[in-house]
């Protein structure tokens, strides 16, 4: 009951905040926004106390008859790869509930709302075991965000919702036709454990790797298909933007780990050369994209590009130590991401501009702010001892233990997150005051520091101890790879 509880809890009282509130009852509407929050995050926490971490089996399983007819199952299950992200999705949800406290001011029950329901359904997506459920709630995220993007938005938000819709839609109708044919292959099954043992030709490998492709590469954004992403990140509302990086670009991530790889495995490795170079391009050519940026949710949109360049590559090395920092990237950008995100909001919500020429020197008029934005910049630069370093350190080696070359011009792109980071630090926080909209700028609040020193605790953690979370996907990870490593290849 555990992963139905962390699914529908915050789905339910969403949809009661969306029926019962109004705005002249914003206050109580944010307080109770708030306590389901925390009471779906407090529901994932025995999710990482009650976890196994010697076995691969799946765990906290549920599995109900849905629709009988065509074999459609209510089928829940988490294992050491998805179970991080169920408590990571409650936990940011938290984070954007307080955010959002004084910002939104008109339909906060909707604002609230949406966010709630959204945070179930990506739960959802990371513990369905049936593949319709899983495409359900895979597409249900869609409609909050393109809500979310199209009412909160800035001047253009009606266009940057429209991409962001039709590029994701468009590529899940091509995993749709996949997932159909998967379930005529197993006789009428849409399990997904099920579909991880089926014996196919390389020609059917290969056209279902292409499917999930089409699905994933848009919903990470890998290049070339990462159009969508700087528009949808400029235009949404800080929340917004927060649960798209932290959250949602991971759908994809993991959507090569619970598909791609496990269903057509001969396909990944025939074609593991194509997602390397795409990583890499991304890494290299949008970390330079990142360089000339001006505005700064824009440059923090294309720095989210880079980074899951470094996850998509750690997967397809095929070994341990790539695989799990892959993973461990995911969890640590979510960290980090969702904090500069946060960072431009709050400057935001003073200056009302995002452009980098509209600072300077903020650290003189807002020093304990100051302190938080440069520590997750140094993060976002994978600073040692934080989150940010983790991750890409693992992909790194990973990708020189299976070819040198590749690893260093990975290891080498570093240089470039670390200067359009570095640079927009410089620019927008340090020397003298820039104008009078810095002089009159005021240090952040209580419920500002609550946010970002939560997010700051979880960076500092996840760097200096990372322990628990390999701890939990180690033996996940190396039963995938083995399991990836045994050709199902059948003649045809």
């Amino acid at each position: 009951m555990l992963l139905s509880l962390a699914i529908f809890l915050p789905i339910v009282c969403g949809a009661v905040l969306l029926a019962i509130g109004r705005d002249e009852q914003a206050h109580a509407v944010r307080w109770l926004a708030l306590v389901a929050a925390v009471a779906s995050f407090l529901v994932t926490l025995p999710l990482i106390t009650g976890f196994d971490t010697t076995t691969a089996a799946m765990q906290f399983v549920e599995n109900q008859p849905w629709v009988e007819r065509f074999n459609i199952h209510y089928h829940l299950g988490v294992d050491g790869i998805s179970m991080w992200f169920v408590p990571l999705t409650a936990f940011i949800t938290v984070i954007v509930v307080i955010s959002a406290w004084e910002v939104i001011e008109t339909r906060v029950n909707q604002y609230m709302g949406a966010f709630l329901i959204l945070s179930g359904l990506m739960v959802g997506v990371f513990s369905s075991l049936d593949g319709m459920l899983f495409y359900v709630f895979f597409e249900a995220t869609l409609i909050p965000m393109y809500i979310i993007i199209g009412v909160w938005g800035g001047p253009n938000r009606v266009y940057a919702a429209f991409k962001f819709f039709l590029y994701t839609l468009a590529g899940s109708l091509l995993m749709l036709i996949a997932l159909l044919y998967l379930y005529a292959k197993a006789g009428g099954s849409f399990d997904i454990q099920t579909w991880h043992k089926l014996p196919l030709s390389g020609t059917a490998q290969t056209y279902l790797f292409f499917a999930f492709l089409a699905a994933f590469s848009v919903k990470v954004p890998m290049w070339p298909v990462h159009t969508w992403l700087p528009d949808a990140h400029v235009e949404a509302p800080t929340g917004g933007s927060v649960v798209l990086a932290a959250i949602m670009l991971k759908l994809g991530c993991y959507g090569f780990l619970r598909f791609s790889l496990p269903i057509a495995p001969d396909a990944a490795r025939e074609w593991a050369w194509l997602i390397i170079a795409m990583s890499l391009i991304a890494v290299v050519y949008i970390g330079l994209v990142a360089l000339v940026q001006k505005d700064m949710k824009k440059l923090v949109a294309y720095s989210s590009i880079a980074h899951m360049g470094f996850v998509t590559l750690g997967f397809f090395v095929f070994n341990e130590l790539g695989v799990a920092g892959g993973l461990v990237q995911m969890i640590s950008h979510g960290f980090v991401s969702g904090a500069m995100f946060l960072c431009i909001g709050v400057l935001y919500d003073r200056v009302h501009s995002r452009e980098i020429a509209s600072y300077g020197g903020v650290v003189n008029t807002m020093p304990t702010f100051a302190a938080f934005a440069v520590f997750f910049g140094m993060a976002n630069c994978g600073l040692p001892a934080t989150a940010g370093f983790v991750g890409e350190w693992m992909v790194i080696l990973g990708t020189v233990k299976a070819n040198f070359w590749l690893g260093g011009i990975a290891a080498t792109a570093l240089v470039f997150g670390a200067a359009y980071t570095l640079w927009m630090i410089k620019r927008v926080y340090f020397g003298d005051i820039a104008n009078d909209d810095v002089r009159a700028l005021t240090d952040i609040n209580t419920r500002e520091f609550v946010m970002l020193g939560l997010l700051a605790v979880a960076t500092l953690y996840m760097g200096v101890y990372p322990k628990p979370f390999t701890d939990v996907m180690h033996v996940s990870v190396v039963e995938l790879l083995q399991h990836v490593a045994q050709s199902k290849l059948i003649p045809g």
